[in-house]
């Protein structure tokens, strides 16, 4: 930016703080630390088209607009999802997530007109951060917007659809909805806007009779048109797919996808009896025609008989999954709907096994521990569970430990059947370390918390995450409210558990975007569930457990926490959008099939532009979260 620059002396102190005290969240700051601000700006006057912050300013400086307008543009591989242009005004700033997370931004800002601006140097941004209050709080505050309009583009870049169950014999006239036309002389730029403005992944170009005479869909704009830098200004029968395919109202969703299938095309423009547009139909759309639907699906589950007939509904119940993450779920949705449908699957198991064993009138549950104890289940996951029992006074506690793990290991079996993968640490109800009495799941539980080495802290991450399945649930529940007054007050364990945690530390680096793991199966990939979700997960547990909070889930212990106030509402906000942003990236590369030990690793460098900054947003709202534990713990 080689433009004039002026310090304080050319603007009366007066005046700057007249202007400051007009826009948030300058208004609201204390004295001191507004005339600490006033001092520290540099005034610049710039020329319509100055180049004022771009990606390749490591890190860039702050920027309050005094007078004209800024023009915000996208760079790199983004969804149209996404605003491609937008304009700022007078008393904004920019570009402020990027300054506060010390990184470069990933728009180009640039003047429209002749503007002037105040420019905080990145250094005096830190201080300011550090010395006000309400700076902070305004700079949160948009930081968690960020995460939580990202998160929703990342919903939307499949479409959001209904999950339930809808004919593939039905005529494509019952799915018609208003479609988007421009004409051929409409401009690409126009085109694009429009596509935005209407939220949809495809237009239409008719004629004068409102005949097709082309299509032109999000897939389209980044080949043809953000890839190769095509004028934007130039006609859109330029770039579209000319004589699209076509398919008549009165075809079946089964025809459209047979037609899709055999052109290998995922659109099919809608005409009517006369060849004029009616509509637009899909691949997407199609996904929410198949017959697994949630109805059918639980339905299936409760009507099962054996465990063949579960494992066929196991299957289903992925495709379901898989289907819904496809059709724009969000992840926090999806897992708890995993969660859930593979409680019913278990549930359904242990009825089927309970027949073949004479377990009645015994008082029992069955626990699960981890991810499923957490309702976090993704489409990757292993059993680990457990069972709590009572031995009455008159038994025998070995021969009934015996009859429990009879059952337990057919149970395991059965879900291993059904898709549930076996532990490979052997943390299943079959294993007799873990069918054990309620004064024995104590003991276990006392000797970790007292005794905090490697093994106990690493067992402490998994069975302190538990909730009942099937049995008696208030078995659970007083293990629970146990558990949490012993570690009230176990301030050496709980130490030990925030210096285990923190130091899975998310992989953001000072001077790249990112620090790759050493591992030699998946060179220059991050691991999302270990230094992307864990640290969200192990903070919320400390913090569960130091402050006697009896939920299981992440997201539950953290907004507990804010209504404790352990932590503020906006915080606790932009950590679980941190999380989820996380967790739905985990779920779409899973979805997309990688190689063993890989379904949860991502390379950075085949993300778009808009998936990186959402990922280093996320790991900073977790590094964040370490900070507290770090502060709160000494570490």
């Amino acid at each position: 930016m080689k433009q004039g620059q002026n310090q304080m002396a050319s603007e009366s102190r007066e005046e700057l703080l007249a202007f400051l005290g007009k826009h948030p969240p300058f208004k609201d700051m204390g004295a001191v630390a507004l005339d600490a601000l006033a001092a520290s700006l540099i005034r610049v006057a710039l020329t319509d088209g100055s180049l004022i912050v771009s990606p390749s300013d490591q890190p860039p400086d702050l920027f309050i607009i005094e007078s004209g307008k800024v023009q915000a543009r996208l760079v790199g591989d983004v969804n149209l999802t996404d605003q491609p242009l937008y304009e700022l005004e007078a008393g904004q700033s920019f570009p402020l997530a990027a300054v506060a997370a010390k990184r470069p931004a990933i728009n180009v800002y640039s003047a429209l007109g002749d503007v002037l601006v105040w420019r905080l140097a990145s250094a005096d941004f830190s201080k300011l951060l550090m010395n006000s209050c309400e700076f902070n709080r305004f700079v949160l505050d948009h930081v968690a917007g960020l995460l939580d309009e990202a998160r929703r583009q990342i919903e939307t870049q499949f479409g959001q659809r209904n999950t339930d169950q809808q004919s593939l014999n039905s005529q494509l006239s019952a799915f018609l909805r208003p479609t988007v036309r421009v004409t051929q002389q409409t401009s690409i730029r126009q085109t694009m806007e429009t596509m935005v403005q209407a939220k949809v992944g495809s237009v239409v170009v008719a004629d004068a009779e409102d005949r097709p005479i082309g299509i032109f869909t999000q897939s389209d704009a980044l080949r043809r048109v953000v890839t190769p830098n095509y004028p934007t200004s130039a006609p859109i029968e330029e770039v579209m797919t000319a004589s699209p395919a076509t398919i008549s109202t009165h075809a079946t969703a089964y025809d459209a996808m047979l037609a899709m299938a055999t052109h290998g095309i995922r659109h099919l423009v809608i005409v009517d009896a006369e060849d004029r547009v009616a509509g637009v139909v899909s691949e997407r759309d199609l996904f929410a025609m198949q017959r697994i639907g949630l109805r059918n699906v639980r339905r299936v589950i409760e009507a099962a008989t054996d465990i063949d007939g579960l494992s066929q509904a196991a299957g289903d119940v992925r495709r379901l999954c898989l289907n819904m993450l496809g059709q724009g779920v969000s992840a926090e949705k999806l897992t708890q709907f995993i969660s859930g449908l593979n409680d019913r699957l278990t549930r359904r198991v242990i009825e089927i096994n309970l027949a073949q064993h004479d377990l009645f009138g015994l008082d029992w549950a069955w626990l699960a521990f981890g991810s499923e104890g957490r309702d976090e289940q993704t489409f990757s996951t292993d059993q680990d569970n457990g069972i709590i029992f009572v031995c009455p006074d008159f038994a025998d506690r070995h021969e009934l430990q015996l009859r429990f793990l009879d059952f337990a290991r057919d149970v395991n079996q059965g879900l291993a059947r059904c898709g549930f993968p076996l532990c490979k640490g052997n943390i299943m109800a079959s294993n007799p370390l873990w069918c054990l009495t309620q004064d024995e799941w104590q003991e276990r539980f006392t000797h970790w918390i007292r005794l905090p080495e490697p093994e106990a802290l690493l067992n402490a991450t998994i069975f302190f995450d538990f909730r009942p399945l099937y049995g008696n649930e208030a078995l659970a529940k007083a293990l629970r409210k146990w558990l949490l007054n012993q570690t009230a007050n176990a301030k050496l364990f709980l130490r030990f558990m925030a210096e285990n945690a923190v130091k899975a530390s998310p992989p953001l680096g000072m001077i790249r975007d990112f620090v790759y793991d050493s591992n030699p199966d998946f060179p220059h990939t991050l691991d999302l569930k270990a230094f992307g979700a864990r640290p969200f997960v192990d903070a919320a547990r400390i913090i569960a457990l130091a402050h006697g909070i009896p939920h299981s889930s992440t997201t539950e212990r953290l907004r507990a926490a804010a209504e404790q106030k352990r932590l503020g509402n906006d915080d606790v906000n932009a950590m679980i959008e941190g999380f989820f942003i996380i967790q739905q990236l985990r779920l779409r590369n899973q979805r997309a099939g990688t190689p063993p030990g890989g379904e949860n690793r991502v390379d950075p460098d085949k993300l778009n532009e808009l998936d990186r900054h959402v990922l280093k947003e996320a790991f900073k709202q977790a590094k964040r979260l370490q900070s507290r534990l770090q502060l709160e713990y000494r570490l």
